[in-house]
């Protein structure tokens, strides 16, 4: 079965399941964008939505549309592919004007329908590949529209997101049946954000919602997105020949995150002390290797927004050209801890004025290019400084 047919299948026995109980949830006081209530903000992040169209992705048994009707005057549109759980929200919803349930495909769908104001799908679109909801989403939103989406960050089993846009298994849980098995797209922040960006986004905020009980694992993420002005007509150019250069260069990044404790450093497994970092991946920007990097080696979570580019330092390795990019971390979210398969871990904060020997080459040559007044001795590298940005100290620059 592919993808899309094993979430059809599992949505609907889900709906046929709930419709059997005769259960309809409640239509909800304030919106919620987690599956429990009361945490993190309302239909306010839609903006002044009255009067406006709007879309629900997954709009499931449909008393959040509902909300946004009764609340705040919109007019919204509710999109399911299940049809069960499309039969739900019009068993229950059908009379209340200013909501239309429409049942079948989103990207299908917006492929014939007038581009909306505005569109959020909580906790549904890690269902469907992000390769062909975000280009039918940017079809078919107004340029300036906003886009908010609830993804699933960590699992309950304690599983974070993934830096592949690749569907992995999860489980539809439900009190006294069965867990039913699908496919998701659990990513993490700065995969969608490249994602979002990459089709036509500008994305404006993501916050993690962790579960109020602190004893579960589960996490959400809120990512709040805006749809960018139409572009111009593309010019086209020529391909590179598809014969392979011989490699002759290495492209490395290493990011320096200074806390109220100091430097952040790791023990690689040959012994030297390192800022988090490495190679740069075909196709990826700088700030976004640098994030990616934080992310698998430390576990930190932050955003290319986050980073601030220093500069280059070129330097040879045994007839290697070596580029390596220094960029600042002004913020991030999560404890550094050891990550599975990685060489580099112990991770720890050291005082400015208390650096430990045995640093990384590479490391050394961005820390002194950063503050020229650290006493480090290495072997020295060509440096030259990107556009100069503001002064750094651990108060403003804390984690966030």
């Amino acid at each position: 079965m592919t993808v899309e047919d094993i979430n059809t299948r599992a949505w609907k026995i889900y709906g046929q399941r709930q419709l059997a109980r005769a259960y309809t949830p409640p239509v909800p006081d304030r919106m919620s964008w987690t599956p429990w209530q009361g945490d993190g903000p309302g239909a306010e992040i839609l903006g002044d939505i009255t009067g406006r169209r709007v879309l629900d992705i997954g709009s499931g048994a449909g008393h959040i549309a509902v909300h946004l009707v009764r609340a705040h005057g919109a007019h919204v549109t509710g999109i399911e592919l299940s049809p069960t759980q499309h039969e739900r929200a019009v068993t229950a919803h059908a009379s209340v004007r200013g909501v239309d349930f429409a049942q079948g495909d989103v990207a299908e769908y917006l492929a014939g329908a007038e581009p909306f104001d505005a569109a959020y799908a909580i906790g549904t679109l890690g269902f469907i590949d992000p390769h062909r909801s975000l280009p039918a989403l940017r079809d078919g939103l107004r340029p300036g529209a906003p886009l908010v989406l609830s993804l699933l960050h960590t699992d309950l089993h304690g599983r974070g997101p993934s830096m592949e846009v690749a569907p992995r298994e999860q489980l539809i849980l439900l009190r006294d049946d069965p867990p039913l098995p699908t496919r998701m797209w659990v990513l993490a922040p700065q995969v969608w954000e490249e994602l979002l960006t990459g089709y036509g986004f500008r994305v404006e905020a993501i916050d993690l919602l962790p579960h109020p009980d602190e004893s579960a694992a589960v996490v959400q993420q809120l990512i709040r997105a805006r749809r960018l002005p139409g572009r111009p007509k593309r010019i086209s150019s020529r391909p590179r020949t598809t014969k392979a250069p011989t490699p002759h260069a290495a492209v490395g990044v290493g990011a320096i995150l200074l806390g109220e404790r100091g430097i952040l450093l790791g023990r690689h497994r040959h012994g030297t002390l390192e800022l988090p970092g490495g190679a740069v991946e075909a196709g990826e920007s700088l700030e976004a290797a640098v994030t990616r990097e934080l992310a698998e080696e430390t576990g930190l979570v932050a955003r290319p927004t986050d980073v601030r580019l220093l500069g280059t330092l070129v330097d040879h390795v045994d007839g290697v050209l070596r580029v390596t990019v220094g960029a600042l971390v002004h913020a991030w979210r999560g404890e550094p801890a050891t990550q599975p398969d990685e060489s580099v871990g112990d991770w720890a904060w050291h005082p400015l004025d208390h650096l430990p020997d045995g640093l990384f080459v590479c490391s050394a040559q961005i820390l002194t290019a950063w503050r020229p007044d650290l006493p480090i001795d290495h072997s020295p590298a060509h440096f030259t400084c990107f556009a100069p940005g503001p002064p750094v100290s651990p108060a403003t620059e804390a984690p966030a």
